[in-house]
């Protein structure tokens, strides 16, 4: 697969998912663009520092690509907050900061990116936490990305000639996955009945995958399990 004639944008591309996914469409020999906002990171492509929650960051990435490479072919916005705690000890300050960035952000990187793209594609990516595997410490997350389904939606309601679509995989064996109490992971995937976690590089092999097969149809929410992978 050659992908030179092609502009990708991926958001979080400092590490995790979208990490992985930046180098393997540099692989492909795809013109990438990396945005990262407090780790700053070395890559063979293109970086650049955006703070999603704030608009003025987001509409000079966008002029910069625009002046650049004159478009986009795709967008995939990778970057994500959780910051997970009781209801009791979660402030308005945290739950508006974790809605800022997954939903907020996500909607303005589409907004700009919908500007320079002609039949191009955006992926966002959400999580089963959307759907039926949130937990009480979590739910700003939950809500951020059940919140980023419907947007999802309804971009593709007003974008027709833009495939569009969301991709909730449930946990993923990233940094900050690695991070996280050990005891508490193995119980939620307990709970939800997750076997093994997904790797970062089945996930951005998923996201290439509806990027390119036509069975999935703008405004699909695609869901995968590590039973699905």
């Amino acid at each position: 697969m050659d992908l030179s004639d092609k502009v990708f944008l991926i958001t979080g591309a400092s590490k995790g998912i979208g990490n992985t996914l930046a180098n393997i469409l540099y692989n492909y020999h795809a013109q990438v663009i990396g945005v990262y906002n407090k780790t700053k990171f070395k890559a063979p492509f293109t970086i650049l520092k955006c703070d999603l929650r704030k608009e003025n960051d987001i509409k000079n990435l966008f002029k910069f690509i625009k002046e650049k490479y004159g478009k986009l072919d795709c967008l995939v916005n990778c970057a994500a907050l959780a910051i997970d705690n009781d209801i009791y000890d979660k402030s308005k300050k945290e739950f508006m900061e974790v809605l800022e960035v997954n939903l907020v952000g996500t909607f303005l990187m589409c907004k700009y990116a919908s500007k320079l793209m002609d039949r191009g594609i955006i992926i966002n990516i959400s999580s089963t936490d959307a759907i039926d595997t949130y937990n009480v410490y979590g739910m700003d997350y939950a809500a951020s990305k059940a919140g980023l389904n419907n947007l999802t939606k309804t971009l593709a309601l007003r974008f027709p000639s833009l495939k569009i679509c969301s991709l909730a995989p449930n946990w993923v064996d990233t940094e900050s996955i690695k991070e996280m109490d050990p005891e508490f992971l193995n119980q939620e995937l307990a709970r939800i009945g997750q076997k093994k976690l997904l790797t970062k590089e089945e996930v951005a092999i998923k996201i290439i995958e509806l990027m390119i097969n036509d069975d999935y149809v703008s405004g699909s929410i695609v869901r995968m399990d590590d039973s699905n992978e």
